[in-house]
């Protein structure tokens, strides 16, 4: 959406335990174990405006937030919107000392401390010390760490040497820390050497863990990023989906927010002049591979998206071009195997751009996600009915609405995983 939340330029320059056996699935059978199920992330955006020769020095500790736990982890570094190849001399993967935003409402907020004895190095093909070319992204070796689902992780990475643009998401919805350096402080147990905070993650984009029974990708844009839910609380829809999956009969998958603040179907960010400092990223379409069809474990994809192409300049105000990238995204999804939900686009009427005509697009589109979108998809995900006042349908419910028109609060995030039909997954 037109979220403009994003760390101002001074900050942009300072930077912006146990594993059970899934159960058996609604049909009785349980899902053959994938090799990796992620169980954290998150989808690069762009690069961070002003920074054009990277942190040299700079010990960035990303927090993040697991759904499914594992005795083994990877981690997923990301150089996508970089100019340069990046130099990570020293990254690490770490238990944090404070759980983050749990499911039980509590908050234990991270601050870059990590359990004594938890801290890992992180390894590439057996090197500590790796490079990631420009434009391309890098899986680590397997590391032995036992972690559990809804417990903040700490992923820190030190780069050394000056690198070129810097690969983040801008709406992490949560606070890391950093070091200027140019100490290596990635091994570091305490939080000391961590004095300056950042509300963005960088270039981490993914944390997997050896087996369970795949992975749930919610392909959106900023309802999926989360961006008016509480912050640093992990009230996202897709955070309570994870928590309502582990309480379920259904496999406990794993979840990976694929959500990107402001994205659409058709166009790119700012099309047609998008460059890599666009927040809003590439379209959903052109990135499906690497934030959907990639993920490890991927089963299933949500697609909920389209409310930006219709409410952002330029409008599409024509539905059939809508539905034609939704069925687009549907049919790659299918043919690498996996199942695809569609989710109606939830009500934005009070919402500066809404217009009669822009709510008849949108009724269009969710027509034909409803009647299972051709043969496209396996199960729907009625967020706009979940979500819409029954006195006037083109708007939010109050009770669920963030203040804005268009975004949902946390009691709204909560009632969009409600509706997730689980037994589609």
């Amino acid at each position: 959406m037109r979220r403009r939340g994003l760390i101002a330029a001074t900050c942009a320059l300072l930077l912006g335990l146990g594993w059970s056996a899934a159960p058996a699935g609604a049909d009785g059978a349980a899902p053959a174990a994938a090799d990796w199920t992620t169980t954290w992330a998150t989808a690069p955006a762009a690069a961070v405006s002003g920074v054009q020769q990277g942190y040299a020095g700079f010990t960035i500790r990303n927090v993040v937030h697991t759904t499914v736990g594992g005795n083994r982890v990877r981690v997923h570094l990301s150089n996508r919107f970089g100019t340069q190849p990046v130099l990570f001399g020293h990254v690490t993967v770490a238990v944090s000392a404070h759980k983050g935003g749990q499911r039980n409402g509590a908050i234990d907020q991270s601050n870059g401390e990590a359990v004594p004895g938890s801290v890992r190095d992180v390894l590439f093909n057996g090197r500590s010390s790796f490079t990631v070319p420009a434009g391309a992204e890098a899986i680590s070796d397997p590391v032995a760490l036992r972690v559990r689902a809804d417990r903040d992780l700490l992923v820190s990475t030190w780069t050394p040497n000056p690198s070129g643009t810097v690969t983040y998401h801008p709406s992490a919805m949560q606070d890391s820390v950093f070091s200027r350096g140019p100490a290596d402080h990635a091994g570091d147990e305490s939080a000391a050497a961590f004095g300056e905070r950042t509300r963005v993650w960088h270039y981490v984009n993914g944390v997997d863990v050896r087996g369970g029974p795949g992975t749930v990708v919610a392909l959106g844009d900023s309802i999926t990023d989360g961006v008016t839910s509480t912050f640093n609380a992990n009230r996202r829809w897709t955070d309570y989906l994870a928590a309502r999956l582990a309480r379920s009969q259904v496999p406990d998958y794993g979840i990976a927010n694929s959500g990107i603040s402001g994205n659409r179907v058709l166009l790119d960010s700012h099309w047609p002049d998008y460059n890599i400092f666009q927040v809003f990223g590439p379209s959903a379409q052109t990135r499906l591979p690497e934030d959907v069809l990639d993920r490890a474990g991927a089963r299933t994809v949500i697609i909920f998206e389209g409310v930006n192409d219709i409410q952002q300049e330029p409008h599409q105000t024509d539905p059939e071009q809508i539905i034609a990238g939704l069925a687009q995204i549907a049919a790659r999804s299918k043919a690498r195997g996996l199942r695809v939900i569609g989710a109606t686009i939830m009500p934005f009427k009070g919402w500066g751009s809404w217009t009669p005509e822009l709510e008849t697009t949108r009724v269009a589109v969710n027509e034909w996600i409803r009647a299972g979108g051709d043969g496209a998809l396996n199960g729907v995900a009625d967020f706009d009915a979940a979500t819409r006042d029954p006195a006037d349908v083109a708007r939010i419910l109050p009770a669920y609405d963030s203040g804005d028109h268009l975004h949902p609060n946390d009691a709204g995030d909560a009632a969009m995983a409600a509706v997730v039909p689980l037994g589609k997954l």
